[in-house]
């Protein structure tokens, strides 16, 4: 289709980002428009312009948030696979992944190209030169990195080296967050890693031979959406094969898909065969928190691993008490402290509920010095770091936070003495502070428990569906690890972060759905070096029907709440990258699905006709219930009516395992009392004479349960593979 003009327009800034038209005919540097011709179809970041009729969408550029090695052979450890035939005989490197983030640490071992053969031709990217950063950093595992207008002075970098400090104009990484996961999708194998002695052994990425280009869009303020859209149309022009963003917006402002750059971009790198990958959120557990819900993203949630990471309390009565906690302080069992709760020693004037929660300037210095000070963690809106800080600046021994939320991922204090505990364990603290004349304790440095069970565990911080856009996909995708990843990073040599006698360490442990996306990306990576002729969606259906639903004491996947993790938390399971190469059978979902999903959603055939370039037409009876006969790897029923008409969905699977198969399917609805569900046929018979195709219908009828959502799966098994597809049904 023909491209709108831009000379009727003009290019409208303001201070709250709105600064870039996005438009067919637009690359976009500093802030400016000029060819050659991308890939995104007429969308504006500006406000109204009336001089284009072809131009779908308008919103305000957001900022947008960074969703802040043992996984890996965990995960190995999960599928079941024997070891000897854990890997088949094959090699990523033709594979590129592309990280938009916030850059990239070439130095970091984790990059080295050893071993990795020429670039392939098909490579269109750049290295762009900048600060600190020559073309010579790139390599032949580091191909392509490029930066655009980030102020990378927007905030304190984590170190303060000569390196760091130089502010803008560079792909080099001044946050941390960016190399981190790019070295988990496709790190090199670096032996002896550590983080100052934990979580020692050997680290890796997902695909360790796969290519990395980076596109340094981010900084630790935040991610504009015009950025983040220039990013992902430079990935596709540059020729990756996969995309991935840990980056969304908060799920408190997500409006709309066309208002969100990242699923307008991934929209498109999805038309060209590019599969994208995006981190669900930090938002949890409130449900409707899930962000990057649109059906042609992969949605990641997070989880732990079987490692866990105690800093221990000793009271004054000898008794312990289990905390969480890395922190490499000098204390010890021999010596005690004053022990004291944030309420006790609250500044003059301040409420005794922010001094509690050890809020900025709630504390009696007088009184905090040399003690170990118990807070509780009530607002989420202060920060574990900030409170840390508060304590830690008061002169105080050592911290205890009680994290009524129990998150479960443990917070790096560096040197200074820090311990997370529950509930109930604070409950225990405030009793024996109330009843004890002299209280007092000790924390004793971080403690690594290797074969942690039960694990995975859905973490308390990912973020929760039902999807906020829409019910109709159950969001997320899937799960993966993302609790205390030990992976590359920059050099931190702030004071209180480097142990006394050590050197900056070249990894650390992170947690967030940020650090599951990357290992999702670089399994995804693996399934595509295996089966370079898959289509995004054979690969996305291949890792959601595999997925484990089980944890490593063999019982169903739990929370941080010990209850039973439903697919609003955990989506289809655990990703299980080895068995996803074999998935028997698989969903194509194409771009005209897609299509169909955004009739169904409601918006205008005209808009749909300009976002896909085409003459789509909309069917003449377009429902937001249709969404859920979507060819999809999963199934949600956003509304089923008590006693009243049953509701089926179509699905259609292709063969992609051996040719003569009769698949036979099995219903698991174990915790779906009053809801009838049934597959037809129940066989599906394929030969090598036959097509590799076939249809089945599932319906589900409610003869009375309780209301709300009821889950379960509808397993195709030939006795060979097992293709799980998880259904969430709304009972009203």
């Amino acid at each position: 289709m023909s491209s709108p003009h831009l000379h009727h327009c003009h290019i409208i800034t303001t201070p709250h980002h709105y600064h870039v038209i996005i438009t067919p005919h637009r690359h976009v540097t500093n802030n400016a428009i000029s060819p050659p011709p991308l890939s995104h179809r007429h969308y504006t970041t500006s406000p109204p312009l009336p001089c284009h009729d072809e131009i779908v969408s308008i919103f305000a550029d957001p900022t947008l948030q960074l969703h802040t090695t043992r996984s890996w052979d965990f995960l190995d450890t999960e599928s079941g696979i024997r070891s000897k035939h854990r890997y088949p005989h094959v090699s990523g490197e033709d594979v590129i992944i592309g990280v938009i983030d916030t850059g990239i640490w070439p130095e970091s071992p984790s990059f080295n190209d050893e071993g990795i053969g020429e670039i392939p031709s098909r490579w269109k990217g750049v290295c762009m030169e900048g600060s600190d950063f020559k073309k010579s950093d790139c390599n032949r595992k580091l191909i392509g990195a490029r930066y655009y207008n980030i102020r990378d002075d927007m905030a304190k970098p984590e170190s303060s080296s000569n390196k760091t400090q130089r502010p803008t104009g560079s792909p080099r990484d001044f946050v941390g967050h960016g190399t981190h996961t790019a070295s988990t999708a496709a790190g090199a194998m670096v032996a002896n890693a550590s983080y100052y002695g934990l979580a020692q052994g050997t680290a890796r990425g997902g695909s360790p031979s796969s290519r990395l280009a980076i596109y340094k869009a981010c900084s630790l303020g935040g991610c504009s959406g015009a950025t983040l859209l220039k990013a992902i149309d430079d990935a596709i022009k540059d020729g990756v094969d996969i995309i991935s963003i840990s980056i969304g917006v908060s799920s408190i402002i997500q409006s709309d898909f066309l208002n969100d750059p990242i699923a307008i971009g991934a929209f498109h790198a999805n038309e060209k065969g590019i599969l994208v990958i995006c981190a669900g959120g930090n938002d949890g557990p409130d449900p409707y928190s899930v962000v990057n819900s649109a059906p042609w993203i992969l949605t990641v949630a997070a989880s732990n691993i079987d490692r866990a990471f105690l800093s221990n309390i000793v009271l004054g009565s000898g008794h312990i008490i289990h905390g969480s906690a890395i922190n490499f302080s000098n204390l010890t069992r021999s010596k005690s402290y004053p022990l004291a709760f944030g309420a006790d020693i609250a500044a003059t004037s301040t409420p005794l509920s922010e001094a509690s929660n050890c809020y900025p300037g709630s504390l009696d210095l007088k009184k905090t010095a040399g003690k170990i000070v118990v807070c509780v963690d009530t607002n989420p809106m202060v920060s574990r770091r900030i409170k840390k800080l508060v304590v830690e600046s008061s002169h105080a021994k050592g911290m205890i936070l009680i994290n009524e939320a129990e998150k479960g991922e443990p917070f790096d204090s560096g040197v200074f003495p820090f311990s997370e505990i529950g509930d109930i364990d604070g409950v225990e603290i405030l009793k024996y502070i109330n009843t004890t004349k002299n209280p007092t304790a000790t924390i004793l440095p971080t403690m690594e428990i290797k074969r942690f069970k039960p694990a995975p565990i859905v973490a308390s911080f990912s973020s929760r569906g039902p999807g906020g856009l829409t019910e109709t996909i159950l969001k997320p995708d899937i799960t993966a690890p993302g609790v205390a990843i030990l992976a590359a990073m920059i050099p931190n040599t702030d004071k209180g972060s480097v142990p006394a006698g050590k050197k900056p360490s070249k990894f650390a442990l992170k947690s967030g759905t940020s650090m599951a996306c990357p290992h999702v990306a670089g399994a995804a990576a693996f399934i595509k070096s295996v089966h370079r002729d898959w289509s995004t969606s054979m690969i996305k259906s291949a890792l959601m029907t595999t997925a484990i639903t089980s944890n490593n004491i063999g019982k169903p996947l739990t929370n941080t709440s010990d209850a039973f993790a439903s697919p609003h938390e955990m989506g289809a399971g655990e990703i299980n990258p080895l068995r996803a190469l074999n998935p028997g059978l698989i969903y194509q979902t194409t771009t005209k699905d897609y299509l169909y999903f955004l009739c169904y959603y409601g918006y205008k055939q005209k808009i749909i006709r300009s976002i896909s370039g085409t003459n789509f037409t909309c069917p003449s009876n377009s429902l937001e219930d249709f969404i859920s006969d979507l060819n999809y790897p999963s199934i949600s029923i956003s509304k089923l009516e008590q006693h009243r008409s049953v509701r089926t969905v179509m699905r259609t699977v292709t063969n992609v395992g051996s040719k003569n198969a009769t698949y036979i399917a099995k219903i698991d609805s174990p915790r779906t009392a009053g809801l009838i569900v049934k597959v037809s046929p129940e066989k599906l018979a394929f030969t090598d004479k036959g097509s590799m195709e076939a249809s089945f219908k599932v319906s589900f009828y409610d003869k009375g349960s309780t209301k709300g959502y009821k889950f379960g799966y509808v397993t195709w098994s030939d006795g060979v593979h097992f293709v799980r597809t998880v259904f969430a049904v709304n009972v009203v």
